[in-house]
């Protein structure tokens, strides 16, 4: 794996102080991933729809350091972090270890104090992917101050680092950059498709799967029972890993093909069961857990029924979590919509659900 790619090679010409602000979108997996090995390295490939309305916006103040903190503490990456307002110490050690592993990459990170102001659309670590939406931010905002103090980067490269950098801080992170559909890691069957970073799917995708809606049902807004790290590493020496990582695989080529050919069918059967298979290895995992709750379960039978009722395209996905995304095509919108006010939303947390469609990827504001 090439890497060196991604060193800063031009020389540098600082500035004193700079703010950018990027709005950077969560994801949903389609064929998950899960198990990884260092550094962020996904065990199989998978492919995610990005998100438009749960975001993230946030901003970073870049001050240089004056030439006594350069000389006095010239390996110390400095930074403040206030989530929604207030000041989260208990977030900076994972923003840290982030700047950590990617230093390498970006050693103007010492060159600076950081004050980085975020917020979310959507509750933080209930399984809408809040590492995904805020650590791809944060690599955003490293690439915009690069592309101020750099020369000839290419929007194309500018992307590919970002996402090559929000992979080190979260791997999910790394299909967070653009949309709205992102392959991360390496598949025969996709081009350019690589380990390091995320990649658009390159190829067409038919009009059925454009402009998706994803209903995010929110059965339990708490923090997950079990963080995605934790999970990951339950997946070393699991009997039944290394053929999850084959069906995984075997599992986005042939999501490739339905994507290209809108068979929107086999695309049900196969997100439900991919979602149903990373609740199974977490059940068969030691120690295992149980990350559905009642309601989730209440949900999936609901979708099951309505679908086969009113011959609907509605279909569900999981993260690894107690909350529901109610996946369907546009032209279902108002059916739909009445459906979840009607019998789901009774069984979210105070009736709360989140709509959202498919994006594009990180905006800058």
């Amino acid at each position: 794996m090439n890497t060196d790619q991604f060193l800063v090679k031009s020389a540098l010409k600082y500035i004193d102080k700079a703010t950018f602000k990027w709005q950077t979108p969560s994801n949903i997996a389609l064929v998950k991933y899960w198990g990884k090995s260092n550094p962020q390295i996904p065990k199989n490939a998978s492919i995610s729809f990005t998100l438009n309305n749960c975001h993230t916006n946030t901003s970073i103040d870049f001050q240089r350091k004056s030439n006594a903190e350069l000389d006095s503490a010239s390996k110390t990456v400095a930074f403040d972090l206030f989530f929604e307002g207030k000041q989260k110490e208990e977030f900076k050690p994972k923003i840290a270890e982030f700047f950590k592993r990617v230093q390498e990459y970006c050693p103007y990170i010492y060159e600076y104090k950081m004050t980085i102001y975020s917020e979310n659309s959507f509750p933080h670590s209930s399984g809408i992917a809040s590492s995904a939406s805020g650590l791809s931010a944060i690599a955003r905002c490293l690439m915009s101050l690069e592309n101020e103090i750099s020369t000839n980067l290419s929007a194309e490269f500018i992307n590919k680092k970002a996402s090559f950098l929000a992979r080190l801080g979260s791997g999910s992170a790394s299909r967070s950059i653009e949309g709205p559909l992102v392959v991360w890691g390496n598949h025969p069957e996709i081009k350019g498709s690589s380990d390091l970073f995320g990649v658009k799917f390159p190829y067409q995708v038919h009009s059925i799967f454009e402009n998706y809606q994803d209903v995010i049902l929110l059965v339990d807004k708490g923090e997950k029972q079990v963080s995605s790290t934790i999970g990951h590493n339950l997946m070393i020496n699991h009997p039944f890993a290394e053929n999850r990582f084959l069906q995984a695989n075997e599992n986005l080529a042939k999501m490739s093909t339905i994507l290209q050919e809108g068979n929107i069918k086999e695309f049900i059967n196969l997100v439900e069961s991919e979602a149903l298979t990373l609740h199974a290895m977490m059940l068969t995992s030691n120690p295992y857990f149980i990350l559905m709750k009642p309601n989730t379960l209440e949900i999936i039978n609901r979708i099951w029924e309505y679908r086969q009722e009113k011959n609907s395209n509605i279909c569900f996905t999981l993260d690894a979590g107690a909350n529901v995304h109610v996946l369907f095509p546009e032209n279902e919108k108002q059916s739909v919509k009445k459906f979840i006010d009607s019998e789901l939303a009774v069984y979210c947390d105070n009736n709360q659900y989140i709509c959202d469609q498919v994006g594009f990827g990180a905006k800058q504001f």
